[in-house]
């Protein structure tokens, strides 16, 4: 059985359930990013099938997004095999195991500048978008609310733009808000490429938000310089769910995120990032 000590991030009682759940496993990689107290491992089953392990500190809520999300969301995905189907689940100990998905990381790889890769992200998001929808009156001022806390967080931003973003947000005037399921960090970092397909991964971002929140990322990012990349996202997609006023809130407040959270975690380059949003978002609107 694998012992705790070869479970390295989890908690006794997480290692206790995935000794339980798989025994004789052995641990082939620890895929943890390090910045967060969430743990991630690849482990290999005595039948020799890999599955992966994903546990979380007690204060964590993005382990719950996941499970909510395969429990309610993914089969679109998972019955096509573009995501990884969950095998065991403890919430209250925030542990859970999944099928382990082959491939590369679309980050970093050749596939990461090709278009096919986006046209089939955007078609891959849709099935997920589709699912269902709802109408709900006090989202965008609780996602302004949210902003706000993070401006009151600790942070580099300078005065004078903290007090223009504030003005900002203090101006909008929310109405309702069509939402939708969405995975909330839709971007290469969290695709795999294995034989040609787009897959997904990493659900911890998971819920019920406004279309044009899963390209706050990719808007930032990998669109930049590239129009072709943009136009294949949103030909895969079937259209674009970003206009209007709304679409500047998002960018206004993922950039506003964006550079707290990294300045919070110690990633410099992602909090540059950051500050290169807010001015954007600021020069455009």
């Amino acid at each position: 059985m694998p012992a705790a000590s070869r479970l390295p991030g989890l908690s006794p009682e997480q290692a206790s359930l995935v000794t339980a759940w798989l025994p004789h496993a052995t641990l082939v990689r620890d895929h943890s990013w390090g910045l967060t107290d969430t743990t991630v491992l690849q482990l290999r089953r005595s039948e020799g099938e890999d599955v992966v392990v994903k546990a979380a500190g007690p204060g964590n809520h993005h382990l719950d997004r996941e499970v909510t999300a395969h429990e309610s969301w993914l089969r679109p995905w998972t019955s096509r095999g573009r995501a990884p189907t969950l095998l065991h689940v403890d919430r209250l100990a925030k542990v859970l195991v999944t099928a382990y998905l082959p491939g590369r990381l679309v980050e970093g790889d050749e596939s990461e500048g090709s278009p096919d890769t986006y046209r089939q992200a955007g078609q891959l998001l849709r099935l997920l978008h589709d699912q269902a929808s709802r109408t709900d009156d006090g989202f965008e001022a609780a996602m302004d609310a949210r902003a706000m806390a993070w401006l009151d967080a600790p942070h580099r931003i300078d005065g004078t733009t903290e007090r223009e973003l504030r003005r900002r947000i203090d101006g909008h005037r929310p109405g309702p808000a069509r939402l939708v399921p969405t995975h909330g960090d839709w971007q290469p970092r969290n695709w795999l490429v294995h034989q040609g397909e787009v897959a997904a991964i990493d659900f911890g971002r998971a819920a019920w938000q406004t279309p044009d929140t899963d390209l706050a990322r990719l808007s930032a990012q990998q669109f930049v310089g590239r129009p072709d990349l943009e136009a294949a996202f949103v030909e895969g997609y079937g259209s674009d769910p970003r206009a209007g006023e709304g679409w500047l809130r998002v960018r206004l407040r993922e950039a506003v995120g964006t550079a707290v959270w990294a300045y919070q975690v110690g990633d410099e380059p992602f909090e540059a990032q950051g500050h290169r949003m807010i001015r954007d978002v600021l020069a455009d609107g």
